[in-house]
């Protein structure tokens, strides 16, 4: 059995992307279809950067399940915990955007993930267990990632988590500012801090409220529980909060062409500096190069990526 240093658990689903810019779905004509879903997108993103990435997943016994199985295990990530289940395969519709995609989610095998998906081996050699709000929305996913994570963090590993959230996603606020906190406090015990992403976008999503400051957003995120919180700026950059320090990096130009999936490209870049050493500021700095990357291509990234050519 595989036991990857970085795993990944959440959303695999398609993406139908609108093939040309729109504010809504009345405004696009025509889609293409891309392998997507947060977690998903980070685990590929990792294997490009070489590292030890597996998802795990549950996806539709159709043919989309088995594309989107196929696209994810070509990047050289382990699937060998993508299951197939009896419900169709999730697909979210998403306007290409050079700001803030819209979407609409139509859900079922993406939530189907259970602890047979998470075998004690498996977990053994994790030092990074990443999932997101999406995941955590909808039970069984929620116990059973719950579970992993809580195992992961008593072999000494770390969490992480992308606070994707969205109302339409997941209507009860309350419910899910709780969800999430219980989740990031996994550690109390001791062993590594939660890493925790959030967008400005979601921020104010989740906590119903805009981002009076950075500092505001990123000390609000701490009292969830986190270590390190990475606060994604869009156009203006990140903002890094860890051990009382504020470390910023401002974007840099380039011609935006598509925006869907920059965060998730951003955080492979971070996870992957974190697991091979990096200070705090040069894992912002191999994110932001990866995020780049992203917003200049429409759809996925495609082929290797060298972790020391992003700075």
């Amino acid at each position: 059995m595989n036991h990857p240093e970085i795993i990944c658990a959440g959303e695999l689903l398609v993406d139908l992307i609108s093939t040309e810019y729109a504010v809504d779905f009345r405004s696009a004509d025509t889609y293409r279809r891309y392998a997507g879903g947060s977690p998903a997108n980070l685990a590929m993103n990792l294997a490009r950067l070489g590292q030890d990435v597996g998802l795990v997943a549950s996806v539709g016994t159709d043919d989309a399940g088995e594309l989107l199985r196929q696209a994810v295990a070509d990047t050289g990530c382990d699937t060998s915990q993508v299951a197939a289940t009896s419900e169709p395969t999730t697909l979210i519709m998403v306007t290409k955007s050079r700001q803030v995609s819209n979407f609409e989610a139509y859900r079922a095998a993406d939530k189907e993930i259970t602890d047979d998906q998470f075998p004690a081996e498996y977990l053994s050699h994790c030092k990074v267990f990443h999932t997101t709000a999406f995941a955590l929305s909808r039970e069984p996913a929620r116990s059973a990632i719950t579970a992993a994570a809580t195992a992961v963090v008593a072999n000494g590993g770390r969490l992480s988590i992308d606070i994707n959230y969205a109302e339409k996603i997941w209507p009860n606020r309350l419910e899910a500012l709780w969800v999430i906190s219980n989740y990031v406090g996994l550690n109390s015990d001791g062993g590594p801090s939660t890493l925790v992403k959030c967008s400005d976008v979601d921020f104010m999503r989740l906590f119903d409220e805009p981002v009076e400051s950075n500092e505001m957003a990123g000390e609000r995120l701490m009292d969830l529980g986190a270590g390190v919180v990475c606060l994604t700026l869009g156009e203006e950059g990140s903002y890094l909060l860890v051990d009382g320090q504020a470390i910023v990096t401002k974007s840099r130009p380039v011609e935006v062409k598509d925006t869907t999936g920059a965060g998730d490209a951003f955080w492979s870049g971070f996870l992957a500096g974190h697991v091979t050493g990096l200070d705090w500021e040069a894992c912002a700095l191999t994110g932001r190069g990866m995020a780049e990357r992203k917003l200049v291509t429409v759809g996925p990234l495609s082929g290797p990526v060298k972790l020391e050519d992003l700075r």
